[in-house]
């Protein structure tokens, strides 16, 4: 009983209703934050590795590109 009325206090009535279409959605937004934190990841590997690195040469694969 006293179980009851404590879980009785303590709940908040809310109104929340998931469709089907709104499970993609969200499946869909956690998927597009994966690869672009990877594509992100992968375009600054360099200049992280660059950090740790102890020799005084970088090298920047970026500007190997341009010429």
């Amino acid at each position: 009983m006293l179980f009851h009325s404590i879980f009785k206090l303590l709940t908040i009535s809310s109104f929340l209703y998931l469709d089907p279409g709104s499970g993609s959605f969200i499946l869909q937004v956690l998927i597009a934050s994966l690869v672009g934190i990877g594509f992100a990841f992968r375009r600054y590997w360099s200049k992280i590795t660059n950090l740790f690195r102890k020799d005084s040469e970088e090298v920047d694969f970026d500007d190997a590109d341009n010429e």
